[in-house]
């Protein structure tokens, strides 16, 4: 079985399984939507199909070269992997920090909104992971800001929490009004 492993497979056959329990879950919702050929679970397929592929191309990995280090890659140390120290509180804070990070933004999605509190999301999680240069915070921040309107806004036309305090709904309605000019010009 190659370079294969019991934790291989047991991982394999998660996402495998995860993979199988949602595509069938996804007959329970599959309609008609007139503004998409595919209907309610073409996108939600398509991601599923994708997990899938990763996960095969994953499993052949393995089976290939196990858990290896690959000489040259980015990130992994050629000594010996260390444990993380959590004695130490500001560790500890930083890592409470970025798990909490996610429930915070989702929890504020409903009254500020995916349009006002992405932006500020992504600034955040890119500082917590350690990155200081504001420029590059900034830069960074805003192209995945902008991939992320330019494929939920323009390609996709998908509606997302628009927030309903002021001025995170103004914002919100700003970028729409934007992007059904952009579309007419079309």
């Amino acid at each position: 079985m190659g370079q294969l492993t019991k934790s291989h497979l047991i991982e394999g056959g998660i996402w495998s399984l995860i993979f199988v329990v949602f595509f069938s879950y996804s007959f329970q919702f599959n309609q008609p939507i007139e503004i998409y050929k595919f209907g309610a679970t073409g996108w939600p397929r398509v991601i599923l199909l994708l997990l899938l592929l990763v996960t095969a191309g994953n499993f052949y990995h393995q089976y290939r070269y196990g858990s290896a280090v690959q000489k040259g890659r980015v990130g992994i140390a050629e000594t010996e992997d260390t444990e993380a120290d959590y004695s130490n509180p500001a560790t500890l804070l930083k890592v409470v920090s970025v798990l909490l990070t996610p429930f915070v933004f989702a929890y504020l999605l409903k009254p500020v909104g995916m349009y006002s509190g992405a932006p500020v999301f992504i600034a955040l999680i890119i500082y917590l992971f350690g990155e200081r240069r504001w420029k590059w915070i900034l830069g960074i921040t805003l192209l995945i800001y902008a991939i992320l309107l330019g494929l939920f806004v323009v390609v996709l036309n998908a509606p997302l929490p628009q927030g309903n305090m002021s001025p995170f709904y103004d914002i919100s309605g700003f970028i729409l009004k934007m992007n059904t000019n952009l579309q007419n010009l079309w």
